[in-house]
């Protein structure tokens, strides 16, 4: 119940307003939003990479209303390159993008606006030796989101996509994306969605995330597995043994600020491992669903709220 209602209210400009005006909230956000600005995202790059760990880096926002956002979004990405490149962060980073905040939604040509932009965006990513993964959005954005992909792979095919096992249809999209060179990132799915087009039991969830995790990797892409689940972690690691995969083949993503050890110890293990990094102004709608993932996010909120 906790989890729908925060996901409801990730859409809720009203509550936007209440929460991040309360004067707790900010000093909660810092530990899974690398901060508002540049700087404070590369600091956090830097940290990461000095214990052995690979980022890709999310300039937050989205439902994006005006073209002057969207170019906005996709200018910030092209200065966040820019410095990766002179502080020597560029090589294995990537960037998360969500076509939301490009332009997806916007009245008239707004598809087009977000294919322009995520172009441009994987583009300036390619000249400096980065990738690109499109962010899944909610699931009446699936198909718009998987064209995309395909013309964006028609120039730069390393550009990967995130896919929500939660998703009734994931099975039949993974078919499609385990060809050779295709990157896929498995998450389970943080979007409020009815029964007809999800899973909604966490154990139905879990199954069919397994299910994908075998799909990925017996196929011949490159799998990253997006799990903070110790039992999902043991299962795709047993399923990569299995397939033969060396751990250059695939990869482990985690939230920034969530099982910061497990992280560390992955990748002194000598798996990749990954870390998604968010920056920016705009962290509501992202704040408010890691707090509807785990009960144990949602807790830490309420007792820093408490303890203020």
């Amino acid at each position: 119940m906790a989890s729908s209602l925060l996901l409801a209210a990730a859409r809720s400009a009203r509550l936007r307003d209440a929460i991040t005006a309360l004067p707790p909230t900010r000093s909660v956000v810092d530990r899974f939003v690398a901060g508002e600005d540049l700087d404070a995202a590369l600091r956090t790059v830097r940290d990461l990479t000095r214990h052995g760990l690979r980022v890709t880096l999310d300039h937050l926002g989205e439902d994006t209303t005006e073209r002057a956002q969207a170019d906005a979004t996709r200018d910030a990405y092209l200065r966040l390159f820019d410095r990766l490149a002179a502080d020597g962060l560029a090589d294995g980073a990537e960037a998360s993008v969500k076509l939301s905040a490009l332009g997806r939604a916007l009245p008239g040509d707004g598809a087009s606006i977000a294919l322009d932009n995520a172009l441009a965006v994987a583009a300036a990513a390619h000249r400096g030796g980065m990738t690109v993964t499109l962010d899944m959005e909610d699931h009446t954005t699936v198909d718009s989101t998987l064209a995309v992909l395909g013309k964006l792979r028609a120039e730069f095919p390393s550009t990967g996509v995130a896919i929500q096992a939660m998703l009734r249809r994931t099975e039949g999209d993974l078919r499609d994306l385990v060809h050779e060179g295709s990157r896929v990132r498995l998450v389970k799915g943080a979007y409020a969605e009815p029964p007809s087009v999800a899973y909604q039991a966490k154990a139905d969830v879990d199954r069919a995330y397994v299910r994908a995790l075998r799909l990925l990797m017996e196929g011949d892409g490159y799998p990253m597995v997006a799990s903070h689940d110790p039992r999902m972690l043991d299962i795709a690691k047993a399923l990569a043994v299995r397939a033969g995969r060396a751990p250059g083949g695939h990869e482990f993503q985690m939230l920034y600020g969530i099982r910061t050890g497990e992280q560390r110890r992955l990748a002194a293990a000598g798996e990749t491992m990954r870390v998604y990094v968010p920056y920016g102004v705009d962290w509501y709608g992202y704040f408010t669903r890691r707090l509807a993932e785990r009960p144990a996010n949602l807790a830490f909120f309420l007792r820093s709220l408490v303890s203020r």
